[in-house]
């Protein structure tokens, strides 16, 4: 079964729209693990405009799944702050300052030597590491020289053109993976997955890992209830391949 691990920054927003502690990202990260959630994803931001520094000591203490914290890791303070909490796993994004959203992965070629380094800074402290890559063969070939363990392959462009024809929009994908299996890399995805393109994604990908779903899963629970729709997200995890 691909596991499914609950981004919970839309959690943080809108606490933060309102100042305060409600909702309360601790409380809610919990009920995702209560409701089935196998992994907690937060994403730090340098803002802190949704996940604050003090999230993630308070969330380390609680999480009893996977936690796993992606960001910018040639920011020091997000280096710093993993270090200091050691989660399950960190995802290295290779996003700069004022980024949205994630919207591209590494290129694992002309960042070869940062990588190597910063993959060893993170894994010497036990710490297991995913890089962020596009569904290009060369950059899954060269993510493996690296010395990373998984890497995550950056959805939206199979999302975007999932309903203008999905065998189309998974063809890279499946590519990307084979190569990936190849190396022995650990495969993991996330980006604009959705209850509409989430099933098929998981059906075509073999030895797919986990997915980190956020934005799309919160917003389904606006309407279905956080616990029906983590359900809902498992079961599209579960399908057999």
């Amino acid at each position: 079964m691909t596991r499914l691990s609950v981004n919970i920054n839309k959690i943080a927003t809108l606490r933060n729209a309102r100042g305060g502690d409600n909702p309360n990202l601790v409380q809610v990260a919990k009920d995702c693990e209560r409701f089935g959630a196998q992994g907690i994803t937060i994403h730090p931001r340098p803002d802190e405009r949704h996940i604050r520094y003090q999230d993630v000591f308070d969330l380390k203490k609680i999480v009893t799944t996977e936690f796993n914290i992606e960001g910018n890791c040639q920011e020091q303070k997000f280096i710093d702050l993993v270090l200091a909490n050691k989660p399950e796993q960190v995802t290295l994004v290779p996003d700069i300052l004022g980024q949205i959203t994630s919207n591209h992965g590494w290129d694992t070629i002309a960042n070869q030597d940062y990588l190597k380094y910063i993959i060893a800074t993170f894994k010497s402290a036990g710490i297991r590491v995913s890089i962020f890559v596009d569904p290009v063969p060369e950059m899954v070939a060269a993510a493996a020289t690296t010395g990373t363990d998984r890497i995550e392959l950056y959805t939206e462009a199979y999302a975007t053109n999932y309903s203008k024809g999905k065998e189309q929009a998974i063809a890279p994908y499946v590519e990307a993976a084979k190569v990936a299996r190849q190396y022995g890399l650990g495969i993991n995805a996330g980006h604009d997955l959705d209850l509409h393109n989430l099933k098929y994604f998981v059906e075509n990908i073999p030895g797919l890992q986990e997915v980190s779903i956020g934005h799309a899963l919160i917003s389904d629970a606006l309407y279905y209830g956080l616990e029906n729709t983590i359900q809902m997200y498992l079961r599209a995890c579960a399908t057999a391949k």
